[in-house]
Formats: structure tokens, sequence, C-alpha cells
């Protein structure tokens, strides 16, 4: 399956492409998810709860978006709070398991 394009389509200024924008902290939720999760021996989470703690993690935090071709000088949100995000979703879904 082809990804869709994200695009809008205003009047003015015609097809404006929205690929590029992405929220930084997906990529940080993801890399420390694993480390985060072996904290975690007695949670054995399944492929929904791995999405849901995705999901709860982002939005815990603050949202970064960049534009493709941004250069980002300064991370205002630190690891450690992307791993603290990460830990109050795995504490939420384990109390709250679907």
């Amino acid at each position: 399956m082809r990804k869709q394009k994200k695009q809008v389509d205003i009047p003015h200024l015609g097809i404006i492409e929205l690929n590029g924008i992405h929220n930084r902290n997906e990529d940080r939720v993801v890399a420390f998810m694993p480390e985060v999760l072996d904290e975690f021996p007695d949670f054995d989470p399944d492929r929904i709860n791995i999405q849901d703690i995705y999901a709860l993690s982002l939005n815990l935090l603050p949202p970064r978006y960049t534009q493709a071709f941004s250069i980002v000088l300064q991370e205002p949100v630190s690891d450690n709070q992307v791993r603290n995000a990460v830990r109050q979703a795995i504490h939420k879904i384990q109390r709250n398991p679907k």
C-alpha cells in the first residue's frame, strides 16, 4: 500500500505539501521505549499495549514539530522527560489493560 501524501489545498496558495512536518518526540519515544520497558520485568505487553504506551507517551509530552530541513539548536524536552512519560504510560496501561 502506498503512503498517502499529506497536503492541503488553500485557494489563494494552491496545494501545500505537509509531509515534511514531524513530531521529534515520536522518534525519541520509540528509542527509549525498550530501555524503559526493561524496568518492568513483570509486565508482558502485547502489540496493542505497545501502541497505547506510544500514543499515551506522546500525549504526555509537549509536541516538538519540525519541518523538513529544520535545524534544531536546542531540545527543550530532556531525555529524562521522555523516559518519565514512557514510565507514566506503562504504569497507566498496567493499571488499565484492555
